[in-house]
């Protein structure tokens, strides 16, 4: 149980200390798109706005088939236990 919550306190500790220098490429996005805005050019900002929606969605996507998997398998188990009693 004590190697559990280390493994658990260590990987929020990592966790938290690597997310602090990606605040920093905030400023610097945000200032290319303005200057690229400026200059006109849009491409920038609609690539950055469909990376961003990619990154949004990919994790909804992968939790959306793991659900759909486990829950076509418990459906198979259910139908399987329901065979065996009435047998």
């Amino acid at each position: 149980m004590k190697f559990v919550s280390k493994t658990i306190f260590l990987s929020i500790v990592a966790l938290l200390t690597s997310s602090f220098s990606a605040f920093a490429q905030c400023a610097m996005c945000r200032a290319t798109v303005e200057s690229s805005m400026v200059d006109g050019d849009v491409t920038i900002a609609a690539g950055l706005n469909t990376g961003i929606f990619y990154l949004l969605a990919t994790p909804y996507v992968v939790i959306a088939v793991v659900a759909y998997f486990w829950y076509k398998k418990s459906r198979e188990n259910a139908k399987k236990i329901k065979t065996i009693r009435y047998r």
